[in-house]
């Protein structure tokens, strides 16, 4: 690491013991000892350290304490006796050390492979509640299955499924008590790597992954953003759509569709060269494919509105929740039948109870889960019934894509690998014509913003979410439209911190229990904000993206900078802070010494907003101004 400009004449060299260092940080300075230094915690006395030449150095600063015992840590690790080390590096300015870090190691370490070197790593985590360790591979994926059955002869705690023509909800059912990872593409011997959002989530997940893909853009990985395209047309040509993730129990569910966007801004980095034509071919056809064959020919469609909705198949009570997140819900079925609760969950899970209102707050529940906002009260015991506006933004972002990818590079005319043809017109007409009936159904006049429509009641919902905003994002709005939503957008949504994934008085109106849904207020999210900064780029809104840019990088700079370059899933932007109690936790708070991988979308926000922020803003961000200082 070389020193930056800013620090260079701290040039002060240290020459340190790694194990005595480490133990005397963590004696003096962890006092609630979590293995990190951070605000929390309360030192007695300063720090001195000697420098090779002979000069005493004093350390105070929290920052600074804790990125010495970072280094040490990555020393540690490496098994070196001694670290030599600058006071400038100690010194670093934070802007300048969570992009480095995410830059040099935090991608590589969730980057992932479903083969013989990646795969103890994914089936050994903590989703795994046997001691088995299955991989599952599709029928017709000879490639797959020549490779992972000869694996199996090797290691025999390995136990390989092959998977039948036709997956039902069923089939997907009969299995869950056999959970296991879906295997991806296999080239060359080896598996195609992808990254992974980090923490308890270590396989790949659907829209997490354009969003980390925009980062590995910015990094110059776009050898890796190109690997997970691929394993992207893997899933729609063998599972027939990209999976809410490879494990087992999705078999049935997907997520929201960002593939045209991942392939377009892939193709736009990549040397025009006829190899990289044909991958743009392939991927196109792909992409295509799934366009027509998830979202438009299932119940996903709906033919009253000719919009789209999440719809995810399944039966019974999703497996991949923890047990007892819906004691509640099982336990007012449970008095119904007379039965105590786990009795109940029993014969319901084992089909000897059958109940179609329960049924159907399990698929609104699992179509939740498919939308990638798990969970919010806009969705809760709903979601089935929704044409959403974030969904149908979208689609009419893979058709304008479509429109945009034809033209500009097969003259207008594109021959699908299935042999079907296509116009660059037909795609603009079909945008055309959703974008009417998102103005017919989503769009409300008095309120001068889309919301969600409801199919079953045929009315407009009035809940106050980011989502009605991404219509922005997919440039669907006319300038009239945006220049309504931007004040509206900026006045319900802004925090102290970044973007609210929804607002307070939708989430506290909603509510039916006290229960915090973490896609709600006061919570805040990477890809919401990612995709609200461009929406506001794309009409002119410039000023309004550096606030809501430079707030968001703030709240992530601030607590890496107090709690040991701390980098998580989620934040409360209302105080911005990572200490959340929503449902599930928060991913990425629970690691010793120093955080080796971040978390994928949040490492990509904050590559994102660095490279759309001017410079005079990162030297505010350095020092830690604080947003409503800089913006008032």
């Amino acid at each position: 690491m070389n020193c930056s400009k800013k620090f260079v004449e701290n040039n002060i060299i240290f020459n340190l013991p790694v194990n005595k260092t480490m133990h005397d940080l963590l004696v003096g300075y962890d006092t609630d000892g979590d293995n990190k230094i951070t605000k929390d915690d309360a030192p007695s006395k300063d720090y001195y350290m000697v420098s090779t030449a002979g000069d005493t150095v004093i350390l105070r600063n929290t920052y600074y304490l804790s990125n010495l015992l970072q280094e040490l840590a990555i020393a540690n690790e490496k098994e070196y006796e001694n670290l030599t080390i600058t006071l400038c590096q100690i010194q670093e300015p934070p802007a300048e050390r969570i992009s480095r870090r995410i830059k040099s190691h935090f991608w590589d370490d969730l980057t992932r492979t479903v083969d013989d070197e990646g795969l103890k790593r994914i089936v050994e985590d903590e989703k795994v509640h046997d001691s088995h360790q299955r991989i599952y591979v599709p029928y017709n994926d000879s490639t797959g299955i020549d490779y992972f059955l000869n694996l199996q002869k090797k290691r025999r705690e390995l136990e390989v499924i092959i998977l039948p023509p036709t997956i039902t909800p069923e089939y997907v059912r009969s299995i869950n008590s056999r959970p296991g990872i879906l295997s991806l593409k296999i080239e060359n011997g080896k598996g195609v790597p992808f990254v992974v959002p980090g923490g308890r989530f270590n396989e790949m997940y659907g829209w997490d992954s354009y969003f980390e893909g925009i980062g590995l853009i910015i990094d110059g990985r776009i050898d890796l953003a190109k690997a997970m395209v691929d394993n992207f047309c893997y899933q729609i040509k063998y599972y027939g759509k990209i999976l809410n993730a490879n494990r087992s129990y999705y078999l049935t569910r997907t997520q929201p569709p960002f593939l045209s966007s991942f392939i377009r801004e892939v193709y736009a980095e990549l040397p025009k060269t006829e190899e990289n034509k044909k991958w743009l071919k392939h991927t196109l056809s792909i992409a295509i494919q799934e366009y027509e064959t998830v979202w438009m020919k299932t119940k996903r469609y709906t033919p009253s509105t000719g919009l789209n909705r999440y719809y995810a198949e399944g039966i019974g009570i999703p497996p991949e929740t923890e047990p007892g997140h819906f004691r509640s819900i099982l336990q007012e079925y449970a008095n119904k039948y007379d039965l105590s609760v786990l009795t109940f969950e029993e014969k319901y899970k084992n089909g000897e109870i059958k109940d179609a209102k329960l049924d159907r707050y399990f698929v609104h529940d699992r179509t939740l889960r498919e939308s990638g906002h798990d969970t919010t009260w806009r969705l809760a015991d709903i979601a089935a019934d929704l044409n959403c506006v974030d969904l149908n933004s979208l689609l009419y972002k893979y058709e304008k894509d479509f429109d945009f990818l034809i033209s500009t590079y097969f003259n207008g005319r594109f021959t699908a690998e299935n042999g079907h043809r296509y116009t660059n017109k037909y795609w603009h007409e079909k945008a055309s014509n959703r974008k009417i009936l998102m103005k017919q159904y989503l769009w409300d006049d008095e309120k001068h913003c889309f919301f969600d429509f409801n199919v079953k009641t045929e009315e407009r919902t009035d809940f106050m979410a980011a989502t009605n905003f991404f219509p922005l994002w997919a440039g669907l709005c006319t300038q009239e439209e945006a220049d309504l939503l931007v004040p509206l957008l900026m006045k319900e949504l802004k925090a102290q911190g970044g973007f609210l994934a929804s607002n307070k008085e939708s989430t506290e109106r909603y509510a039916s229990s006290d229960m915090q849904r973490q896609w709600d207020y006061p919570y805040g999210w990477a890809p919401h904000q990612m995709l609200l900064w461009k929406g506001l780029m794309n009409y002119g809104y410039k000023d309004e993206a550096i606030e809501m840019i430079y707030r968001w990088l703030w709240t992530i700079t601030q607590n890496a900078v107090d709690y040991n370059g701390t980098i998580p899933e989620k934040y409360d932007v209302v105080e911005s802070t990572h200490k959340v109690y929503a449902e599930y936790g928060n991913v990425g708070t629970e690691f010793a010494y120093i955080t080796k991988s971040g978390f994928g979308w949040m490492n990509a926000s904050y590559q994102y907003g660095l490279s759309l922020l001017p410079e005079k803003y990162v030297l505010k961000l350095d020092n830690l101004e604080k947003p409503d200082v800089v913006f008032n």
